[in-house]
């Protein structure tokens, strides 16, 4: 699943930054194949759910290159997808793995795959660790830039996913409840949301769309929120049909 969504990642990411047909292609088939090289790693060190020994962490570092060498037995695999499984883990200050490459040595979709895995990566559950929330997995990312990250990469990686992507569910300062709708072109922190709950009065109300960018609307977006904490029936399931209107 890490690498279905990286390749999804990779694939949103290739429009924002107004690539090709043939380079959107490339880089999602690099987020596809970006972590092959896991498959040569005992399945015990990858699920460990305590801290891994110096030891191990020296096996998960192999890898990148041992996925590359893999690649490179099979055929029609193309130069994109081997760079950026051989130096998704490279970093812009030249602290990254296998190669300490830094900044102009690391090609663009390794840069993008960079960002792409480390965020599918955070934002997910793994034995070691519950996943971080969407908008706290970006300001997370967000610290980190300047060392790990090409900056312009991040930006555009931010504006294809929104602080708060389409669909999470949302708190507002009035005490309502959405669900984001749609990114708006004044602010990442400003997306269109759908209301349809209100915590002062503990119950549902019209749904109604309010854009956050326009200088009438005084509401705004103070936390992200997982529908599963809330203990109100039928949450989840109205969360859910509202979600899948977007699609």
């Amino acid at each position: 699943m890490h690498s279905v969504a990286v390749c999804a990642l990779m694939v949103s990411l290739s429009r924002t930054l107004g690539l090709d047909n043939d380079q959107l292609h490339q880089a999602g088939m690099a987020g596809l194949l970006h972590d092959v090289g896991k498959m040569m790693i005992p399945t015990e060190i990858l699920n460990k759910p305590g801290r891994l020994t110096d030891i191990e962490f020296a096996t998960v570092k192999n890898h990148p290159a041992e996925g590359h060498k893999f690649l490179l037995t099979g055929s029609g695999v193309g130069d994109v997808v081997l760079d950026v499984c051989l130096h998704h883990h490279e970093k812009i200050n030249g602290s990254g793995y296998p190669d300490k490459l830094s900044d102009l040595q690391i090609s663009q979709f390794a840069k993008m795959g960079a960002v792409c895995d480390v965020y599918d990566a955070i934002t997910s559950d793994r034995p070691y660790k519950k996943g971080w929330e969407p908008a706290e997995a970006i300001r997370k990312m967000a610290e980190w830039r300047h060392g790990h990250f090409d900056q312009k990469i991040f930006e555009a990686f931010v504006r294809s996913v929104g602080i708060y992507p389409v669909g999470s569910m949302v708190k507002l300062e009035s005490g309502q409840l959405g669900v984001v709708m749609e990114q708006t072109a004044k602010s990442l922190l400003t997306p269109k949301v759908k209301v349809f709950f209100s915590i002062k009065s503990n119950g549902r109300i019209a749904p109604e769309i309010l854009d956050l960018s326009k200088h009438y609307c005084k509401d705004k977006i103070v936390s992200h929120e997982d529908p599963e904490k809330w203990d109100i029936p039928d949450i989840c399931e109205l969360w859910s049909g509202l979600s899948e209107t977007l699609w």
